[in-house]
């Protein structure tokens, strides 16, 4: 019981991690760009693929066609937090995405993502 207690206190300590991700189809270079406010969710998202259930139609559909094996998720950035004073994580969030999106463009025949309307 003790054992069970230790472990879920140090759960509860362990720092979770936001940040920007990609997964890439290494078959022909198509790549989505994500966030994510914990990181150690990444792992969600491969399972979604597995299953059939991610609703990005297109990253769906290629990884029913090319195969789990032809997919790699990376970490493109990790969300540095203030030391000091407020911060909204959300919005910060939100803002690195914005600034991959533009830097990687993965629209069209260059990715899975939909280009948002500004």
């Amino acid at each position: 019981m003790d054992r069970k207690k230790e472990l879920k206190q140090l759960y509860k300590e362990t720092k979770t991690e936001a940040g920007i991700y990609q997964i890439k189809n290494t078959q022909n270079g198509k790549i989505f760009v994500g966030s994510t406010r914990n990181l150690k969710t990444l792992s969600g998202k491969r399972f979604e693929l597995e299953v059939g259930t991610n609703t990005n139609k297109m990253l769906q559909n290629e990884w029913k066609e090319f195969g789990k094996e032809a997919f790699v998720f990376e970490i493109l950035e990790i969300l540095k937090e203030k030391e000091a004073g407020y911060f909204d994580a959300k919005n910060e969030l939100k803002k690195l995405e914005e600034a991959w999106l533009d830097k990687l463009q993965p629209y069209g025949e260059r990715g899975y993502n939909r280009e948002r309307a500004r």
